[in-house]
């Protein structure tokens, strides 16, 4: 009998043996497994091949940096929309929000300046700054989406201001060491696999020389295991089920680095930007949120998976290579994923009895009518709900909450018209007889929009 972790062992080792990757380690983390993680190859030097070897993982370092801003935003530290001139003393560029910066939507140059992948000399954070006098805003600001090192560089430089330490320092103290990631930092200690590039028309494998990013470390210096890198994109997933108190980032600020800002091709509409991550939409209303990464020697991808039928909770998978050129690695996490959610699908919760609808609210669900289309409100799991008739069965629904200062009142706090207030009116005997959403009017039976009543024909 072929078990899942068999089918998930065989892509590792194809892709491994596809993308002619010296090595190759993975992870899947998810609540209701143990974790899984397998590894293949070899790491070019005399230490052993396993979990705890560390690799590099590039620009997976920006979704870090990105959330040491969410916190400082989070604690009023910051707005996402002041200029980062505002916490930063700098030459040029001071008038670049920190929301544009985060989403790549600034404008800014990819690189510091200088030839920095030539001479693999990053600047330090003195001739970063000095340096951005001859810096080039590329696009107009919000123009579209521009990748850029520099700009999450000028983040992480940010962090560190604002917390009073080094960009290195306010990472450890304020993620790494409260969700246990004992074997990410921004050095590569005595585990690390040695990077490699691969010949194009031979089987040799060409060492990477080391390379230290200095002040652009924000964007690209972390190094990390497959474990540790599982365990982060659940966290960026589903947060709620690995900090649950919230003590690194609320569950809700973690859902509006995962709202897309930006597409990153105006005309293939396969991957997205939120606030720091990257949004990869998949069949049947599933989302992978996290980044990649590719530095020399080196390619990481680190996805976690939310939504969709089969999916457990804290589901995140972690692919690290040492090769610059095995871009296996970055496909591989989507197809895991996939495959295990459908092949060891999460356990389905039997449906139970609730508790009723309140009195006040028992008379108001069921079907109602506005502008032309019909909806089904109702009660679930302690929340006021509204579908449309014709949703497709995965359409997530609206789900109201009440204002208690004000009766019969209620704001759409998910779904169809987020924000938006649902008010009810009542008759001199109590019965819900209208409502408005986001002003347009509700009412049991179709009408036009001069209130003519297609039942009753007046």
């Amino acid at each position: 009998m072929i078990t899942v972790h068999d089918r998930l062992g065989r892509m590792v080792r194809q892709a491994q043996a596809h993308g002619r990757i010296p090595a190759v380690s993975v992870a899947l983390h998810r609540a209701d497994r143990p974790l899984w993680s397998c590894a293949v190859g070899e790491t070019g030097n005399d230490t052993s091949l396993g979990p705890e070897t560390v690799f590099r993982i590039g620009s997976v370092t920006k979704t870090f940096t990105s959330l040491l801003v969410m916190q400082c935003r989070d604690e009023g530290m910051l707005d996402l929309d002041d200029p980062v001139g505002r916490h930063l003393d700098l030459p040029a560029h001071g008038e670049l929000t920190v929301r544009r910066l985060l989403s790549h939507t600034a404008g800014l140059q990819r690189e510091p300046h200088g030839d920095v992948w030539d001479s693999l000399r990053a600047p330090d954070v003195a001739q970063l700054v000095a340096d951005l006098a001859q810096v080039e805003r590329v696009l107009p600001t919000g123009r579209r989406y521009h990748y850029s090192n520099l700009g999450m560089a000028l983040l992480g430089e940010l962090v560190a201001r604002l917390r009073g330490g080094t960009w290195a320092e306010v990472l450890a103290d304020r993620v790494l060491a409260p969700l246990g990631l004992t074997g990410t930092g921004p050095t590569p200690g005595e585990r690390a696999a040695t990077g490699f590039l691969v010949d194009a028309y031979s089987d040799e494998a060409h060492r990477e020389p080391p390379t230290d990013f200095g002040a652009v470390a924000p964007a690209a210096q972390l190094w990390s295991t497959a474990p540790d890198m599982a365990r982060w994109a659940a966290f960026l997933a589903d947060p709620a089920a690995l900090d649950p108190a919230g003590a690194v980032l609320t569950p809700a600020t973690l859902e509006e680095m995962r709202w897309p800002r930006t597409t990153t091709d105006e005309t293939l509409w396969a991957a997205g930007f939120g606030l720091g991550l990257i949004l990869v939409p998949q069949p049947g209303r599933v989302m992978h949120v996290g980044h990649d990464g590719a530095m020399p020697g080196f390619l990481a991808a680190v996805y976690g998976r939310r939504g969709g039928d089969g999916t457990a909770g804290a589901m995140g998978c972690a692919v690290l290579g040492s090769s610059g050129t095995g871009v296996e690695v970055f496909d591989l996490p989507h197809r895991l994923l996939a495959a295990a959610a459908e092949h060891d699908p999460a356990e389905i919760e039997p449906w139970r009895p609730g508790a009723p609808a309140p009195d006040h609210l028992r008379g108001m669900l069921g079907r109602w009518w506005g502008e032309g289309f019909e909806y089904v409100f109702s009660w679930h799991a302690g929340t006021l709900r509204a579908r449309g008739a014709d949703d497709p069965a995965g359409k997530p629904p609206a789900v109201f909450a009440p204002l208690p200062e004000r009766p019969d009142v209620f704001r759409t706090v998910a779904g169809r018209e987020v924000g938006e207030l649902l008010r009810l009116t009542r008759d001199e005997r109590g019965a819900v007889v209208r409502m408005h959403w986001a002003t347009y009017r509700l009412t049991r039976h179709q009408e036009t929009f001069d209130r003519y009543d297609f039942r009753t024909g007046s």
